[in-house]
């Protein structure tokens, strides 16, 4: 916190928190934190996934929105509609006019306001300031409904990339017009944010990254193995293109050219992937692990050659920031913020999307390539990540922000 900014109580709100997935968001609270910031987090539903201590420890600190029971939620909005109606009046005026068409989108309107009584009341017992709220879909709706009930401001942090194929459905255009402000996490992000709101708000879309904290960023990257081992880190589901890496993999086994992929995730397509796996006899190549706490991660990441990630739509993955944090090149696809981070030839590889030839290509040039050139391209990428995604500095960028709306301190 800089010597003239006050402390301030904080909601974050998310659709599942903590998981192993979310270290952005993790260590975005962690810093506010440190800086002196009281952060409350809301999460819709809980994540099942509690790999690690750390998680277990913010799942214990994190309001689970629905584990409050429908009986309960609903009193909330009863309470909420006695004491303020003039506020339930306008937020059900806002719910019915950012409805996606159908029945099924009123309930869901409705499911969401009555959501948005319970964090309401929260946002007043607790003195919270300002709500905050990551990938903001149906939780979006929630948190833009609990600030009309509430009389709280909020804002976005925008990460795409399905959101913005749905931007009406979710309504964001309407969301970034009525909130304080709004956070993009890429250029590309921001740009599909101007697209869908008048020129007028494009002041309140602001860059903050997701960014890496001190477990990450380190002074001195190791060097690259001289393994022939890759690693793949995400959910595994339609975005990611694990199938395209399974082809790819195909490719180089039929070529002779021999090498190993840990794949770290889970997801929907697991079943499909280790059936794809046996049928193509590729169970010695590519090793499913399953989602891994971070120090498992950093493991896997520095015992690699390089990350690999054939994915089909991204906003900017934390997990290409954590491969060239530990010096680890980068091979993925020429898709949204990917450019603003990945530089051909000078820390990884960019291939179109869906190509497994292209993919095998890049991934037998990193094969091919010695060891000292691989670890020059993860340190270029080391420097990038220690300069714009740091958590500290990407924190300092957001705290004003928070200030200027809940405070009215004067932007520097």
């Amino acid at each position: 916190m800089s010597s003239s900014t006050k402390p301030m109580t904080l909601g974050y709100v998310t659709n599942q928190y903590a998981r192993a997935s979310d270290t952005f968001i993790r260590g975005e609270v962690a810093q506010l934190r440190a800086m002196g910031h009281t952060v409350h987090p809301f999460s819709i539903r809980r994540a099942p996934d509690a790999v690690s201590d750390q998680i277990k420890a913010e799942q214990a600190r994190t309001d689970y929105i629905l584990e409050h029971g429908a009986l309960s939620l609903l009193c909330s909005a009863l309470i909420v509609t006695m004491k303020r109606p003039g506020r339930m009046i306008a937020a059900m005026r806002l719910a019915w006019r950012t409805k996606s068409p159908g029945l099924k989108a009123i309930i869901w309107q409705i499911a969401y306001l009555v959501e948005a009584a319970h964090l309401a009341r929260r946002v007043e017992s607790l003195g919270i300031q300002h709500l905050h709220v990551h990938f903001p879909v149906g939780v979006g709706t929630v948190t833009m409904l609990a600030a009309e009930l509430s009389g709280v401001s909020y804002s976005l942090m925008v990460h795409g990339p399905i959101l913005f194929y749905e931007m009406n459905q979710w309504a964001l255009p309407e969301k970034i017009r009525r909130s304080a402000f709004t956070c993009c996490i890429t250029h590309f992000c921001r740009s599909q944010c101007m697209m869908w709101v008048e020129p007028e708000h494009w002041s309140k879309l602001h860059i903050i990254h997701c960014g890496l904290d001190d477990n990450f960023i380190v002074d001195e990257p190791t060097p690259v193995p001289d393994v022939r081992r890759f690693v793949n880190i995400g959910r595994l589901d339609s975005q990611k293109g694990q199938l395209i890496l399974l082809d790819a993999m195909t490719l180089l086994r039929d070529r002779g050219i021999d090498c190993e992929v840990d794949l770290v995730g889970d997801g929907p397509h697991r079943s499909m992937l280790e059936a794809e796996i046996a049928k193509r006899q590729l169970g010695d190549h590519i090793h499913l692990l399953g989602w891994q706490d971070s120090d498992s991660v950093r493991q896997l990441i520095e015992r690699s050659r390089a990350l690999v990630m054939p994915s089909f739509a991204e906003g900017l993955p934390v997990v290409f920031m954590e491969s060239y944090a530990l010096g680890r090149p980068v091979i993925s696809t020429h898709i949204a913020g990917h450019p603003e981070l990945i530089k051909p030839d000078e820390n990884g590889w960019m291939v179109s999307p869906g190509d497994p030839e292209a993919l095998a290509k890049a991934m037998a040039e990193a094969l091919a390539a010695p060891t000292d050139r691989l670890t020059s391209m993860g340190r270029h990428g080391a420097e990038l990540v220690r300069t714009q995604h740091n958590i500290k500095i990407e924190m300092s960028h957001l705290e004003p922000l928070f200030d200027h709306t809940i405070n009215g301190s004067p932007m520097e």
